[in-house]
C-alpha cells in the first residue's frame, strides 16, 4: 500500500496511436505515446490504481501507479577486459607511459 505523499512513479497514455499525427515514421505511428512520471501520491492507493501525483515542479498528472519509492537503476554495463588494453595503448601514444 502506497500512503499519500510516497514519492511514486506513474505510467499514463498520452495519444493512442490512432490519434498521433501522420508525419511521423511508419514504426513510431503504430505505438501510443506514452509518459512515465514521478511524483508526490495525493491519496493512498495500491499498485494498478489510478492516482494524482504532484511532480517536484508542482503539476498535477495523473496515471496508473507502477512503482513506490522509485530509484536509478542505469549502470555503464559489465566490466569490457578490452577496454583496459585500449587504455595501455592510448597511454602510450599520448604520454609516453604509464603516467
Amino acid at each position: 500500500m502506497a500512503k499519500k505523499g510516497d514519492w511514486v512513479r506513474i505510467h499514463s497514455v498520452v495519444l493512442k496511436a490512432e490519434e498521433r499525427t501522420a508525419k511521423l515514421p511508419e514504426d513510431t505511428k503504430k505505438c501510443d505515446l506514452e509518459m512515465w512520471t514521478k511524483g508526490f501520491l495525493q491519496e493512498d492507493a495500491e499498485i494498478g490504481d489510478e492516482v494524482t501525483v504532484k511532480t517536484a515542479v508542482g503539476r498535477l498528472e495523473k496515471g496508473t501507479l507502477i512503482e513506490v519509492g522509485p530509484y536509478y537503476t542505469h549502470s555503464y554495463g559489465k566490466f569490457v577486459p578490452e577496454i583496459i588494453e585500449i587504455d595501455k595503448q592510448l597511454r602510450e601514444i599520448m604520454f609516453g607511459g604509464d603516467k
